[in-house]
């Protein structure tokens, strides 16, 4: 027995894509269509599109993870390093302020050429804090 034949009517639009979907070699519109259907009434069929986005979206998920670990390490470091500058610094007495703004400025200078030398390579606190089993940060 022959496949039956139907005839629809669809947007332009529509059939300008099938058109265009069906330029590729061994490709059909009745394949097309009938792919389509099928999928449409079980979308179950059309797995390896729904593999293929979970996949990426738990690679978002473990990227997202990675940032907010992250964050909360940076916070935290940051807080306990006030706390401690807090709790250990002794107001300067007026003769000694500019030698010690001096002193910090360098100092400042130094953990910021020090801050982009780890972020720009391997090693940093991130990854010696949390190492993962790729060796990513």
């Amino acid at each position: 027995m022959p496949n039956p034949r139907t005839h629809i009517r669809m947007s332009p639009k529509a059939h300008e894509l099938l058109e265009e979907m069906a330029r590729k070699p061994g490709v059909t519109k009745s394949a097309i269509m009938e792919a389509a259907l099928w999928a449409y009434v079980d979308p179950a069929l059309s797995t390896d599109a729904n593999k293929a986005i979970l996949q990426r979206l738990d690679g978002v998920d473990m990227r997202l993870n990675a940032i907010e670990r992250d964050a909360a390490l940076s916070v935290e470091t940051l807080g306990q390093f006030v706390l401690y500058w807090l709790m250990r610094t002794e107001p300067l007495p007026d003769g000694e302020r500019n030698a010690a703004h001096s002193l910090g400025q360098r100092r400042f200078d130094y953990f910021i050429e020090q801050v982009a030398r780890k972020i720009g390579g391997d090693g940093g606190l991130t990854s010696r804090v949390f190492p993962t089993p790729s060796g990513d940060h």
